[in-house]
C-alpha cells in the first residue's frame, strides 16, 4: 500500500533548527552574555508539544533568563538584537518572520502596566520587522485613549509597516487575535487617513478591516466607502479594488446596498437556467453543472452559486462560491460551465452522502435551483 503524502505543517515550516538558529544568532549578537546554544536547544525542545502561537510564547520564555529584569533595559536589548527593518521600498506581501514576534510578547508581559510608553516605542520598532498586530491590542484594551493617540501618529509614519499596524491592530475580527475593545467611531477616523495610502499592503488591511466591520454594521461600511469616493483621495483603480475587497462578504450575502455600490442591480432582466450534468456524484469526484443566462439588453452580472450541503440529523449548511463576473450581452446567451471537486478527505468541512442542493445567485438574487446526490 502506498504511503499517504506528508501533511503540510506551517508550524514546522516556521519554527525549525534553521529559523531558531537565526533568532539565536541575533540575540547573541545584540545581548552580551546571551547563551546562543542553550537558547537554541531549549527553544527547539518545546516545539512539538505546542501550537504555533504557543511556540512564540515559549521562545520568549527561553529568551527571558538572558535579558534584563528591568523593562526599559530589556527593551534596549531587544532592539539591539533585531535584524534590519524589512525593505521599505516594497509595497506588498512583506510580512516578516514569525520568530520576530518575541519583542511584542515581552512588551505585553513586562511593559503593559508600568512602562506603557516605552513598550509602545518597542512595538513601533518591532513592527518594522514583524507585524505587532497581535500585541498592540493588549495596549488598546488597557490604555485605549493613549494607544489610539499613538496610532493616529503612526497612521502618518514614513514606514508602511507602521501604517498598516494601525489598521490591522484595530480590526474587529483579526484572525487568531484577542478581541479588541475599539469601536467603529474610534477606528474609522484612522481608516480615513489610511485609505489614501500608496501601498497595497496598507489598503488591503483597510479593506479587510471594513469587511470585518460589515458583518456587524454594513451601513457604516457603505457610508464610509461612499464618502471616500466623493473625497477621491485615492487613485480610482485602487478605490475600486478596495470597494470590491471590503464588500466581499456582503456580496456573498446578496446585500442590496453592496450590490448597488458595485453596479449590480438586483432587478436585472435576465433569465437563468441550471443544468445538473452530474445528478449523482461519487465522493471524491467533481460535480458538473452548466448555468445559462439570457437577457434582452446588455447587463452586468455577478454570478455566484451556493451549495446546500446535507448534514447529519436532517440539518444543512450552505457555502457560497464565485462563478463569474461579467456582462450578459443582448441576444447572446452566456453559458458558464463548472466542475466543483467534492473532496473526500477535506479536513475543514466533511462531506456526507445524500441529496444536496445548488442555488444560482445573480446580483444577489436566487435565480435557479437544482439538486445532486453524493453516493
Amino acid at each position: 500500500m502506498a504511503k499517504a503524502p506528508p501533511t503540510f505543517s506551517l508550524k514546522d515550516q516556521l519554527f525549525n533548527a534553521g529559523s531558531l538558529g537565526d533568532l539565536a544568532d541575533e540575540f547573541a549578537a545584540g545581548v552580551p552574555g546571551f547563551d546562543r546554544d542553550a537558547f537554541h536547544a531549549a527553544a527547539l525542545s518545546g516545539i512539538a508539544e505546542r501550537s504555533l502561537l504557543e511556540c512564540l510564547d515559549w521562545f520568549a520564555d527561553c529568551a527571558e533568563p538572558y535579558l534584563a529584569a528591568d523593562f526599559p533595559a530589556m527593551a534596549e536589548q531587544l532592539e539591539a538584537a533585531m535584524p534590519p527593518p524589512l525593505d521599505p521600498s516594497l509595497r506588498d506581501d512583506d510580512f516578516g518572520r514569525f520568530i520576530h514576534a518575541v519583542p511584542g510578547i515581552l512588551a505585553v508581559r513586562h511593559g503593559l502596566e508600568a512602562h506603557r510608553d516605552r513598550a509602545l516605542d518597542l512595538l513601533w520598532v518591532a513592527t518594522q520587522r514583524f507585524s505587532m498586530e497581535f500585541y498592540i491590542r493588549a495596549f488598546l484594551n488597557r490604555w485605549p485613549d493613549e494607544t489610539l493617540a499613538r496610532l493616529k501618529q503612526w497612521a502618518e509614519d514614513d514606514n508602511y509597516h507602521v501604517r498598516r499596524l494601525v489598521s490591522e491592530g484595530t480590526r474587529p475580527k483579526l484572525p487568531w487575535a484577542r478581541k479588541v475593545d475599539v469601536t467603529p467611531a474610534q477606528a474609522l477616523p484612522l481608516l480615513d487617513q489610511l485609505q489614501r495610502d500608496p501601498t497595497r499592503f496598507v489598503t488591503r488591511s483597510v479593506a479587510n478591516h471594513l469587511n470585518d466591520l460589515a458583518k456587524s454594521d454594513p451601513d457604516a461600511v457603505l457610508a464610509r466607502l461612499e464618502a471616500w469616493e466623493v473625497e477621491a483621495r485615492q487613485a480610482p483603480d485602487e478605490r475600486a479594488w478596495m470597494r470590491r475587497h471590503a464588500l466581499r462578504t456582503l456580496i456573498k450575502d446578496g446585500h442590496p446596498g453592496a450590490m448597488a455600490m458595485l453596479g449590480y442591480a438586483q432587478d436585472v432582466p435576465v433569465e437563468v437556467s441550471l443544468d445538473m450534468r452530474t445528478p449523482q456524484v461519487t465522493l471524491g469526484e467533481a460535480l458538473a453543472f452548466d448555468v445559462t443566462l439570457h437577457a434582452d439588453q446588455d447587463v452586468p452580472a455577478l454570478v455566484d452559486y451556493r451549495i446546500r450541503f446535507a448534514r447529519p440529523g436532517g440539518k444543512s449548511a450552505e457555502k457560497v462560491f464565485k462563478l463569474k463576473v461579467g456582462q450578459v450581452r443582448k441576444g447572446k446567451p452566456l453559458v458558464l460551465k463548472k466542475l466543483h471537486k467534492l473532496k473526500a478527505n477535506a479536513t475543514t468541512f466533511e462531506l456526507h452522502r445524500g441529496v444536496h442542493g445548488v442555488v444560482v445567485q445573480v446580483n444577489g438574487v436566487d435565480r435557479a435551483e437544482g439538486t445532486f446526490e453524493i453516493v
